[in-house]
């Protein structure tokens, strides 16, 4: 019996009974609480800092300043993508909400009260928040921290063959162009970001709770940033109260919280508010797209080239490989069967907060799928076809996988079309598209119907596409089955609500015939599992789950052994059927994984050289990334009037290979989906022109909930990845890859009989009402 399947998940049990266990709730003898001072200004000098008053204060036990981290060398700390960022800010602060000093009391309102006691004098300097501007002659220069840095830029990349596409293009039938902005949006995750370091002065030995994604990669800058031998830290990620990539990167009160604690002998507790999160933690997305497609008359689609624009805030944090700068942009040629592609990415400095997360995006695959996605709807208009049509006509057919895309990425495996068939069937889509024409010729309310097509790259596995800061992208894992058959698996990827308990157990029982309830999963502490790069960019299954499998499958071997002297038969002579290792021919003698543990545990003589236990190693190198798929139809209406829309119906069917929960895999596409809304209709992180936060609350920046979001209607394929040892191939992020486009698509749809081709998110009522009397608005600034 298969232990795949539909599972309530197991750690249900302690979170819905309010026993779950996040960072805030560690409290230790002793503990002390931190407060971050941060600049009201997006681009100052710092003339002065005065601490005097706040040290003076009874309850205040450290004040630390960035020149008391300079006499430290801790002023400056690496980031995932290979730049510095300011601990505490010495020579001038570079965006609003920056971290200017740190201050440690006996508990938390003393702290935040002596913050007000400190006093910094500002010289304020020009801000530029607009990274079209960025690179102008005249811009600030935001980096001049960093040798001979004379302006704004920070890298330029490109992918495919320009000379093939410009090619095509210079003989293509019809070309369309279309600039767009994907806006900056912010995770923002229900538990902010926060620390609880404890430094014990006589072993050296250095704790830290954090909800951190990554407990290993933690531990490993902790260890750079600090000088403390990695051996001596132990990073703990307790329960995380939602990460979406907003928990994967290192932020400076995570530091300042290990510094207070070195300096008073005391465990020091930091908890940003949620104005600070929303401020000063890694944002996504905020790119600037200009794409142009090549295409035939009769629609077939020859060739896409791209330039981006990519603001990457006051310091480069992006949580992406340092070998691509622009992440794993090279999906932007989408689902699609190309000649040709090419694109062009340059990334500059702004006076915003840094970083560009992996929100729920697979290291900048959303912006790519919106872009194409976008762009062929901008192609049917010009062709006057249905974007059903046009998508079909052009997809990648079965046989053609694995498929080298034009940017030299393979992607695995796939029956596009039939994916995309079956979500057309289920949403009615040509008595929808009758019902719009009814609707438009009767001249009443707007309706629009919107298409996506996505192609998903994830697992951030192979070394030949990933490298953070030197460190390959293999996961660990370890098994051992104790005598009663009982297991536990330990695995360094870190849950922020994905069900890894669950779902991993449920790989161990099916590959060694036990029960899910048998298995215990261990993460979350570095003294307690293997080494390994954590949980971003839909990574988990795919590496992590794979890892499982393959030490699974080396207990399993092992039993083999034990079994072969149990039942006094060779191991080439036993096969494993329904859970138990049997001698082939003769089911009936066979012996069970429980009973084998048994007896590995016992005096029972094993073959020479062979050890007892069951217990196994594995570190999993992906071969590649896996390649999840889908499509989706997004119906919505718009209320001319007013531009309110409204989302009446959402069509998603996956395509994430192996489903191992499919309870847990819909759960998953739900929050996506919700996740897409939100981007699409009122998600923004909003600024004015001298780099003033305007989105610092939930008042300001909106959040989709239940009003907003449709009963969602799912569908399924399943394409098996050929180099997955289970076939899976991630989930967690595919929805929000491919809901913002269906969104946008489906209200630009509406608005065609205004003569509109394009409108940029997000799509607020006051944003629809200006495209529809043909006023351009500013999505990057708060006022159009």
């Amino acid at each position: 019996m298969s232990a795949y399947g539909r599972m309530h998940r197991k750690e249900d049990a302690r979170f819905i009974r309010g026993r779950g266990t996040y960072t805030d709730d560690v409290n230790l003898p002793g503990m002390l609480h931190g407060a971050v001072l941060r600049s009201p200004h997006a681009h100052a000098a710092i003339v002065s800092i005065d601490t005097s008053a706040a040290e003076a204060h009874p309850k205040v036990k450290a004040v630390i300043t960035g020149e008391t981290l300079a006499g430290l060398r801790l002023a400056w700390m690496p980031t995932l993508s290979g730049d510095t960022q300011a601990v505490l800010a010495t020579d001038k602060v570079r965006f609003q909400g920056q971290e200017v000093a740190f201050v440690v009391a006996e508990d938390r309102y003393a702290a935040r009260d002596a913050l007000e006691l400190i006093d910094v004098e500002y010289e304020p300097l020009p801000a530029v928040v607009d990274a079209r501007r960025a690179l102008d002659e005249d811009a600030p220069v935001i980096r001049d921290d960093l040798d001979g840095k004379a302006d704004n830029h920070i890298f330029d990349w490109q992918a495919g063959d320009k000379a093939a596409t410009d090619a095509i293009f210079e003989r293509a039938q019809v070309t369309v162009a279309q600039d767009m902005l994907y806006p900056r949006v912010h995770p923002a995750p229900l538990e902010t970001c926060g620390a609880v370091a404890d430094f014990d002065r006589v072993t050296g030995k250095l704790t830290v709770w954090c909800p951190t994604q990554a407990p290993h990669a933690h531990r490993t800058l902790y260890a750079m940033v600090a000088g403390i031998p990695e051996h001596k830290i132990r990073v703990i990620s307790p329960d995380i109260g939602g990460g979406f990539g907003n928990k994967v990167g290192i932020y400076p009160g995570y530091v300042c919280a290990i510094v207070g604690s070195i300096v008073t002998g005391r465990p020091v507790k930091w908890m940003e508010d949620r104005s600070e999160n929303l401020m000063s933690t890694s944002f996504a997305r905020d790119y600037h797209m200009h794409g142009e497609i090549a295409a035939t008359r009769d629609g077939r689609i020859q060739a896409i080239r791209v330039k981006v624009l990519a603001d990457h805030g006051a310091f480069n944090g992006t949580a992406q490989p340092t070998k691509y700068p622009a992440g794993f942009f090279h999906v932007f040629t989408g689902s699609y069967d190309l000649a040709a592609a090419h694109c062009e990415v340059t990334g500059v400095y702004t006076n915003k907060a840094p970083g560009g997360v992996a929100y729920a995006c697979s290291f900048r695959v959303t912006e790519a799928v919106y872009l194409v996605e976008r762009l062929v709807d901008v192609l049917a208009v010009e062709l006057d076809m249905d974007p059903a049509e046009l998508r079909m006509r052009n997809l990648l057919k079965p046989g053609q996988f694995p498929y080298t895309s034009p940017t030299g990425w393979e992607y695995d495996s796939g029956d596009y079309p039939r994916t995309l068939r079956l979500a057309l069937d289920m949403a009615g889509y040509d008595k929808l598209r009758a019902e719009q024409a009814d609707r438009r010729a009767a001249g009443g309310p707007l309706m629009g119907i919107g298409i996506s097509f996505f192609t998903e790259a994830v697992g951030a596995g192979p070394r030949k596409h990933m490298d953070i800061l030197g460190l390959g992208m293999a996961d660990g894992a370890e098994l051992r089955v104790h005598p009663t058959g009982k297991a536990v698996l330990r695995v360094s990827c870190q849950s922020q609500g994905q069900g890894h308990e669950t779902t991993f157990a449920q790989i161990v029982a099916q590959e060694l015939g036990m029960s899910p309830g048998d298995v215990e999963v261990v993460h979350g502490d570095t003294d307690q599992t293997p080494f390994g790069l954590g949980t971003y960019g839909s990574r988990s299954t795919p590496v992590s789950g794979a890892a499982t499998a393959m030490v699974a499958r080396k207990v399993r071997e092992r039993a083999r052994v034990v079994a072969s002297a149990m039942l006094e038969a060779s191991p080439e002579d036993l096969e494993w059927a329904e859970g138990r290792w049997a001698v082939r021919g003769d089911p009936a003698t066979g012996k069970s994984m429980a009973e084998i543990a048994l007896a590995a545990h016992s005096g029972l003589e094993l073959p020479e050289g062979v050890e007892g236990h069951l217990d196994a190693v594995c570190v999993y190198n992906p071969p590649n990334l896996t390649y999840p798929f889908g499509a989706y139809v997004c119906v919505v209406d718009v209320d001319p009037g007013t531009g309110q829309v409204k989302v009446r119906r959402f069509v998603a069917v996956d395509d994430c290979g192996v489903r191992i929960n499919p309870m847990i895999v819909e759960g998953q596409i739900h929050g996506g989906l919700a996740d897409g809304v939100g981007m699409a209709l009122m998600q923004l992180m909003a600024f004015d022109e001298e780099g003033n936060h305007l989105g610092a609350s939930f008042m300001d920046y909106l959040l989709p909930t239940a009003v907003e979001c449709p009963s969602w209607e799912l569908g399924e394929t399943v394409t098996p990845s050929p180099h997955h040892p289970i076939g899976a191939k991630g989930v967690g992020e595919s929805a929000t890859v491919g809901s913002p486009a269906a969104v946008v698509n489906a209200v630009v749809d509406a608005l065609r009989p205004y003569g509109v081709r394009h409108a940029d998110m997000p799509l607020t009522p006051a944003n629809v009402w200006l495209t529809i009397q043909g006023r351009p608005f500013r999505t990057d600034l708060a006022i159009p």
